[in-house]
């Protein structure tokens, strides 16, 4: 990592960098909720002008988004010790050094731009492959030999696709994967509609396109589809909350009494996708 790979504002890679710099800014900070050395180490290593990101809101969002990400994969592995984590749409995630427990199997998917980005600072393993295609494409699931259950961890991702996009990968998750579990988050049609002011995302070019208005939707696609839990900043588990630094609490307990639109109209799902038969 001795020389600085150099993102080009506007281009695919940079959506990555949100959420890899919400975690490097939280470590590097007083009573961090994670803590995540290899972001650090990234961060340093891209050369970006991430100053347009600091201070904002949204960075503390994807710190708590990703801990209870990190908190649905924890609950998956110590009921399936050797089972499959897929991460789709993975950016520069660090969710397996946080969380592997030394015998599951791993893939880490995304457009082959991200992944020729990722390559520079991560390498495939006996456990951990990663795979360059569009999670669109129905033919990445054939690489996929890792034996089930499954957990297929889209953070950051289907909100991005249209809903015609969002229901074909979900049929073929369900189609490829059966009983396995999807963990995604949606977004309400204002906060879709009003994305151009948000904090973060009006800095950078990608934009939202599926507006979800009820998380259970995507249960009613397809039969057998199970929503088991789905949270807001504000109704996060407690255990999760509990965990958290005090200034993170204190920040839930204000956006509870605000009931913002914004915050509230964000919501991260947990569903199970059903067993064949």
């Amino acid at each position: 990592m001795a020389t600085r790979h150099r993102i080009t504002e506007g281009g695919v890679e940079e959506t990555v960098l949100i959420p890899l710099y919400a975690r490097a800014v939280e470590t590097t900070g007083p009573d961090p909720a994670l803590r995540d050395p290899r972001a650090v180490e990234m961060v340093d290593a891209i050369d970006y002008d991430y100053r347009k990101f600091d201070g904002q809101p949204s960075l503390r969002g994807a710190v708590m988004r990703t801990a209870l990400f990190d908190l649905w994969t924890r609950d998956f592995l110590a009921e399936h010790p050797e089972g499959t984590v897929i991460e789709v749409g993975t950016g520069l995630n660090t969710r397996f050094e946080r969380t592997d427990n030394g015998r599951a199997r791993w893939y880490d998917l995304d457009l082959p731009e991200v992944v020729a980005l990722r390559r520079r600072f991560f390498e495939d393993t006996a456990r951990r492959t990663m795979i360059a295609a569009s999670a669109t494409d129905r033919s990445w699931p054939d690489l996929v030999t890792g034996e089930g259950p499954h957990l297929v961890s889209a953070e950051a991702v289907l909100a991005f696709l249209p809903e015609e996009e969002v229901r074909q990968v979900v049929g073929m998750l369900a189609e490829r994967f059966p009983g396995a579990l999807l963990a995604a988050d949606s977004a309400g049609p204002a906060l879709v509609h009003a994305q151009q002011d948000h904090d973060v995302l009006s800095k950078v070019e990608a934009r939202m396109r599926w507006a979800c208005e009820d998380p259970a939707e995507v249960a009613g696609w397809y039969q057998g589809v199970e929503l088991l839990s789905s949270h807001t900043m504000t109704s996060l588990p407690r255990r999760l909350v509990e965990g958290l630094p005090r200034a993170y609490r204190d920040t839930v307990e204000e956006l509870a009494v605000l009931r913002l639109p914004q915050v509230e109209q964000y919501r991260m799902n947990l569903y199970r996708l059903p067993s064949h038969g």
